[in-house]
This record gives C-alpha cells, structure tokens and sequence, in this order.
C-alpha cells in the first residue's frame, strides 16, 4: 500500500503534466521558446529533490518516464504515448563474483562445455543462496555445449538476477555447426538484468553445414541473446553484442516490458533486435551497424508472423551500415519511433541498402517522428528514405503520423492506403510521392532540390489519384500548391 506523496512531489509532478499537455497539444513557438530555460531548470530540480534514498522506487520511475519526452527540446508528438515499459524489480539480496577456482571455471577461451557447463553451474547456486546479482569476473570464455540435432546449447538465467558482465569480460559460442543458438536464454522467467561486457557469437568461423531436412545452409538462428516464452522485465543495458550467425537480441513468444539500451550491437547475420510477438518494448539509445549476411538485414525487425506485437518505442538509436535497411516494421501497432539517425553509411564497406532505411508495411500502426535520414545512393525503392508498402489489401488500423523528419538526399512514398497525416518534414533533393491515398493532411513540408549537379526531379511532391488536404508545403523555399480535396487528384509533371 502506497503512502501519501510528498507536496513537492505533487507540485513536481503537476508540472510536469502541464508541460507534457503543452508539447502534446502544441503550444505557440513563442510560449514555449521564452519558458525553456525555467522549465527545464524546473525539471532539474525536481528530479535532483526525488532523487534521495528515501524516494520508492515508484515514484522514481513515475518522474522519469516523463523526462525524456520534456528534456528532449520540447518536441511534440502527434500523438502522446500510452504505455510505459516496466524496468525488472529484483529482490534485494547479496552480489557475488563468481570464484572460478573455486568452480573451475576456465577463463582463456577453451574447454566449451566444461565452461559452460561449470559458469551455469555456479549461476545457478548463487541465486539458490539468495544472490540477486551475479559478477562474471574479466576473462575471455567460451560457451557453447549439444542441445540437440539442430541446436547449441548456452547459459539459461533464472528469474530475480542481474548478471554483470566485468569490463573485460567476454562471452563467445564456441565453433559450431548448428542451425540455432542461444548464448545466453532467458526462457518464461522474470526480473532480469543482462549489464555489460562483450558477447560474441562464432560468426567468423562457423560451419554452415546443410540441413538433413532440406539442405538449407543459411543457420540463421544464431543469436547473442534469447528472450522468449512469455518472459518479462527484462533489461540489456551497456553490453557490446556482436558476429553471430543470427540476430543479436531476439524476442520472440508473448514477450512483455523489455528495454534495450546504450548497447552496441553490430556484425550480425541477419539481424540488430528482432521482435516476434512482443509488447512493451523500448530500444533506446544503442548503436547498431553493419548488419548484413542473410536476409532480412535490419537493424531492428518487428515481424510478429501472426504473434501480437504492440506498444514498441525505437528511440535516439544511431543506425548505419545495415544491408537491408536500420528499422522495419512488418506487424507491429502502436509503434513509436523518435528521433533516430538512420544513415546508410559511409563508402567502403559494403554501404547500400536493399530496401531502404525506413520500410513499414500495411496494418501497422506508426507515429514516425524527429528522425533524420540519409542516404548516399539508391536502394531497390529509389531514394526512399520511408516508404510505406502496401498489398493493396486493406488499410492501417490507425492514423500514420510522419511529423517533423528530415531526409538527405532521400524521399518518401506512402501508396494504396488511407488516413496518412505528414507534417513539417524536410526533404532535401528527391521527392514526397502519395498514391492511391485517401484522407491524406499534408501540411508544411519542404522540399529542396540536391546540391548542384545532382538531378532535380519533375515530381517534388508526386500525388497520384489521393484526396485530402495540404497546406503550407514549399518547394526551393516557395509556396508550392496541392489541391488535395474530396476529389482524387493527379499531379503532372513539372520540369524545371
């Protein structure tokens, strides 16, 4: 039962609610510019008088689940969000680093199963005597032991533990010739912390052996870590995630209240983060490149495959050198992406998309905003920044909102749907293409030719048979008109 708030957390929080209302209803340039500095000198406060050893835990996360959204420039969204990711709550108990002398724990990347079998062995014990948080020490250790025919078995965590990994730690799967793999397994648990280190699969030197079944060599089950049959609370924090066959996280099977943040995970096969059957997930603030091997080559991949995948926020991620593309969202609602760098990546390294940086597919629900966009050269759509795909079908089950991006050197496209709302994007050298779209606002966008000698296009904004309303979008600059009404309407084009 909780007690009564304190009256400066209640004034605190007012506060912060009336400012939230603010940036979410949309306050007057001038309103909000002259109260930045008091407001946000407001927030500090509030948070450094809550943040004492007396505050519960609570009332600690109430205060910072509205931070970022005020902190963040006061950006407003089209549309607020109305969910929040549960953290993992473990209960207090003692730390212990593990002895691996005492467990005989090899420590110099050999003996595979006697590692894995020794480091599960002394994981288990320490959360039987009551440890809630458990220190792999410095070391480089190799993991990997039979599962079965088409699987190499890693370490499964229990529930109530936060595993650290030492600053020089390093997990990695031994060579295998296994369809799947887990090298670490968090299977229906709860209250779980995977912090720090290295964790790196075998990538470089696995044995793409066929499958009895069919032949097939692609092993692209290989993953860093698992999360999967209901597990939830979970969180990866500050862990560098790289080189396995498969995808460096993977949630899959009625996943609930996940974060993944201020990771670096890079040089996978397929994918950054897959999420299939999801909901409550944050990836925030991680670094994820150079993803390419097997399809489909994202950074992060919400693709449910008839599983629920839902209330999903991608935040302040720095994406690049992804083959196929940084997010794609094939089956996920109410799905938040917010200020990230997508870029393809500089020359030299294999730097071309497949699909393109930004790709949502049709009944998804997106709110797709603050982002910025570059590419360098084309992908198999053009230079699309964001395109929306359709299968012609049926429509998104909810208002597509694309409000306040800026694309380099790319476009966007959305076709064959309804309900489309794009505000204030900045598109600098292609062109802003609607086709077959119904109720479409199009308002203040700005669209600007490429630098000198590249081409110019006679489509800057391309609008075929779509009806809807547009007002205040420019090109070079200067008003240009979209006589978008009830009415479908056809743009020519224009050569300049």
């Amino acid at each position: 039962m909780r007690t009564s708030l304190p009256r400066g957390w209640v004034i605190c929080r007012a506060f912060v609610s009336k400012v939230q209302s603010i940036i979410v209803s949309g306050a007057p340039a001038s309103y909000a510019g002259s109260n930045v500095s008091r407001w946000q000198a407001t927030l500090i406060a509030c948070a450094l008088i809550f943040n004492t050893p007396t505050q519960s835990q609570t009332e600690e996360q109430e205060i910072l689940d509205f931070l970022p959204a005020i902190m963040s420039g006061f950006k407003k969204l089209p549309r607020p969000l109305d969910f929040s990711v549960a953290r993992p709550s473990i209960p207090t108990g003692t730390t212990y680093e593990i002895e691996l002398s005492r467990w005989d724990i090899p420590s110099n990347g050999s003996q595979p199963i006697k590692t894995t079998d020794q480091l599960q062995a002394a994981i288990n014990w320490a959360s039987e005597q009551g440890a809630n948080k458990i220190v792999i020490p410095n070391g480089h250790f190799l993991i990997g032991k039979y599962g079965n025919a088409i699987y190499q078995a890693g370490i499964s965590l229990p529930s109530n533990i936060e595993l650290i990994l030492s600053s020089n730690t390093l997990l990695e799967m031994a060579t295998n010739d296994k369809w799947n793999y887990c090298i670490i397994s968090v299977t229906g648990k709860s209250n779980v912390i995977i912090r720090g280190g290295t964790i790196k699969g075998d990538r470089d030197t696995h044995v793409f052996t066929p499958r009895a079944s069919d032949g097939a060599t692609a092993h692209d089950e290989g993953h860093a870590i698992c999360l999967q049959s209901g597990t939830n609370k979970v969180l990866v924090e500050g862990t560098r995630i790289h080189s396995v066959t498969g995808d460096g996280l993977l949630l899959v099977t009625d996943i609930t209240d996940v974060t993944i943040r201020e990771n670096e995970i890079f040089n996978n096969r397929r994918q950054g983060v897959s999420i299939v059957g999801g909901q409550r997930i944050a990836i925030t603030n991680n670094e994820i490149h150079h993803i390419r091997g097997t399809s489909p080559q994202f950074g992060v991949d919400i693709e449910g495959a008839g599983r629920l995948d839902r209330d999903i926020l991608i935040k302040r991620n720095r994406f690049h050198h992804n083959r196929g593309g940084d997010i794609v969202n094939t089956s996920g609602k109410n799905v938040f992406i917010l200020e990230n760098t997508l870029h393809q990546g500089t020359a030299g390294f294999d730097n071309r998309y497949i699909d393109g940086p930004l790709v949502t597919w049709e009944r998804t629900d997106n709110v797709i905003a603050h982002n910025t966009i570059t590419m360098l050269d084309r992908s198999v759509n053009g230079l699309l920044g964001f395109i929306q795909y359709s299968g012609n079908r049926d429509n998104n089950p909810s208002v597509t909102y694309v409000h306040d991006n800026v694309c380099n050197g790319c476009g966007m496209y959305m076709y064959d749907a309804g309900d489309v709302d794009i505000q204030r994007n900045q598109l600098r050298g292609y062109f802003l293409a609607l086709a077959n779209v119904q109720n479409a606002t199009v308002n203040n966008n700005h669209v600007t030719y490429g630098p000198p000698g590249t081409p110019r296009y006679c489509w800057n904004y391309r609008i075929r048979e779509s009806t809807g309303v547009a007002r205040g979008n420019t090109l070079e600059g200067q008003p240009f008109d979209l006589p978008l009404s009830t009415t479908p309407w056809t743009s020519e084009c224009l050569r300049r």
